[in-house]
């Protein structure tokens, strides 16, 4: 079996509804620019407050992929 490498990028997803709503729009997204995405970890939750209200989730996310080398 071939050794594997893989790269790790961040991302920040962000939802007006939810943070596992915000987390999916992050890999999602990722996931129609990148081949074999293998792992998404949530590294940090926040949100952004408006007026006292809270107005968008936000996710950093960290997903790893196949590197594919040319």
């Amino acid at each position: 079996m071939p050794e594997s490498v893989y790269k790790v990028i961040e991302l920040i997803g962000t939802s007006t509804d939810s943070w596992e709503k915000a987390a999916t729009a992050a890999v999602e997204t990722a996931s129609k620019s990148l081949k074999d995405l293998r792992i998404a970890e949530v590294v940090e939750l926040d949100m952004q407050i408006e007026e006292g209200q809270v107005r968008a989730y936000r996710a950093k996310v960290k997903i790893s992929f196949k590197y594919q080398q040319k």
